[in-house]
């Protein structure tokens, strides 16, 4: 008998401040991966897809993002977290309007 299947992995990947494109709040969005995985009897071997999202923490909406658009807000969170905890002086930072996807 061989046991066979799926398992879901949710990762977050940045938190960042947008615009939220449903309530219209500036206010702290997760950006989230999740990763389907094939599992052959329990163990995890090779993933089967990938899907990346953000996640408004006011209102909760959640809109679809591509992985290239992914990357890029990742980068946007990482370049002002870097500069955050370096002390560079930081221009007041406005939040971003939403991306259409």
């Amino acid at each position: 008998m061989i046991i066979f299947g799926t398992r879901g992995y949710l990762y977050q990947l940045a938190i960042m401040t947008l615009v939220c494109g449903r309530c219209g709040n500036p206010s702290a969005h997760t950006l989230r991966k999740r990763v389907t995985k094939f599992t052959l009897f329990f163990v995890p071997l090779f993933p089967i897809s990938s899907k990346y999202a953000t996640q408004c923490t006011f209102c909760g909406a959640e809109q679809k993002a591509t992985k290239e658009q992914a990357e890029q807000l990742q980068a946007q969170a990482a370049s002002a977290h870097a500069a955050q905890q370096y002390g560079q002086p930081q221009q007041p930072q406005q939040p971003q309007q939403p991306y259409q996807a």
